[in-house]
């Protein structure tokens, strides 16, 4: 149920954002739900590999590195699904920032925040 949550809230996240970015588009919620099946597994497996072999610069740069890893990964998911769009690095890199802000309010409120009591 959890899991579900999860991707729900990230679907609506990423409508969210698509309001806030200009460049950052979802043509409605059944692409936001695929949007966010994507992006999870371009993040679990390229997504993963990268923030491995950057993690030297990753450091130096206090974790703001991150986001461009995070915004390659929403073009890599733009160019997979149909009816979203990313239009370019900047929209990318604004939309990572806006998304990792708007899952961890979604997430606090909804009590799915890791850390938490695990009920």
């Amino acid at each position: 149920m959890r899991l579900l949550l999860n991707w729900f809230l990230s679907a609506v996240a990423l409508l969210v954002v698509a309001h806030v970015v200009q460049g950052f588009h979802v043509s409605g919620f059944i692409a936001a739900l695929i949007a966010a099946v994507v992006i999870g597994f371009v993040n679990a497996t390229l997504g993963l590999a990268l923030k491995l072999i950057t993690l030297p610069l990753t450091l130096i740069t206090l974790g703001v590195f991150w986001f461009v890893i995070n915004a390659l990964m929403l073009l890599v998911a733009s160019a997979l699904v149909p009816g979203f769009e990313v239009r370019g690095f900047i929209p990318a890199f604004l939309g990572a920032i806006v998304l990792a802000l708007v899952n961890a309010v979604f997430r606090l409120i909804a009590g799915t925040a890791s850390g938490g009591n695990g009920r």
